[in-house]
């Protein structure tokens, strides 16, 4: 008896992932061209437009991003003006505060962002947005226990034993 394969049609795993990449690659490409900044850039502005400063973990744990990926677009932010990095007295962590430049370009990337999300979702009707944005966090929030579901270990792979060389 031979194991399922995966239907890429209808895993659901997989058109979230699908989808996701084609949005974030489509972003970044649109933002590098247009704002010289990608869309791990473009994500860390729109989160301190929000907050006005947090810390590099905040970022991480918010996004779900890697800390050297975080690093590196931080650091890419410092380059161009759009962050200042301080790192209060008494305190180990380092805070990342968006600047006036920094909030400028949040303003001018915007409206493209969102009219992005606007084309995404014009083929819905107003009611399924809020049906979708209701179902994508309660996957969101499902996300811890699938992420502790145990991994199933393989018997490992019989061995062909080896030709002697005679």
């Amino acid at each position: 008896m031979s194991k399922p394969v995966i239907n890429h049609g209808r895993y659901v795993p997989a058109l979230i992932n699908f989808l996701g990449n084609k949005l974030a690659g489509g972003a970044s490409s649109a933002y590098r061209r247009e704002f010289g900044v990608g869309v791990t850039e473009w994500r860390i502005l729109s989160l301190l437009a929000v907050e006005n400063s947090c810390t590099a973990q905040q970022i991480c744990q918010f996004f779900d991003l890697d800390k050297g990926l975080v690093s590196r677009t931080t650091r890419s932010l410092v380059d161009n003006g759009s962050v200042t990095v301080t790192e209060p007295s008494g305190e180990s962590k380092r805070v990342i505060t968006l600047t006036r430049t920094g909030r400028a370009l949040h303003d001018r990337i915007i409206d493209l962002a969102l009219d992005r999300e606007r084309v995404l979702l014009e083929c819905l009707e107003p009611h399924e947005v809020d049906v979708l944005i209701g179902l994508l966090r309660r996957l969101l929030a499902q996300t811890a226990a699938v992420n502790a579901v145990p991994t199933r270990t393989a018997a490992p792979a019989a061995r062909k034993p080896r030709r002697s060389k005679s």
